[in-house]
């Protein structure tokens, strides 16, 4: 029988199976964990995949998704379109 992955963040491509073992080696505190595998650091920053982990983080810690909390998110947040950064001042 094939085991198959269950992928929790696909920007990154990052597994259940991969949080588990992050949990085990010590990573308890979200932000720790996020930074020690990755996850919510892709394109969605997280908007896809930061509650999975929460949930996966409070299902072993025996913790509410209250108590563990969320990280902070960082600009830019929304997609931005790319001659607003390059000041491109004939787009509207």
């Amino acid at each position: 029988m094939v085991k198959s992955k269950k992928i929790v963040c696909r920007c990154e491509d990052i597994t259940e199976e991969d949080i588990i073992h992050a949990i085990e080696e010590g990573f308890t505190d979200l932000e720790s964990l996020k930074r020690y595998t990755g996850i919510s650091t892709g394109p969605c920053q997280g908007k896809s995949c930061l509650m999975h982990v929460i949930r996966i983080l409070g299902g072993r810690l025996k913790k509410s998704p209250d108590e563990i909390g969320i990280t902070t998110q960082r600009p830019p947040v929304n997609p931005v379109p790319l001659y607003i950064l390059a000041g491109d001042e004939n787009e509207s």
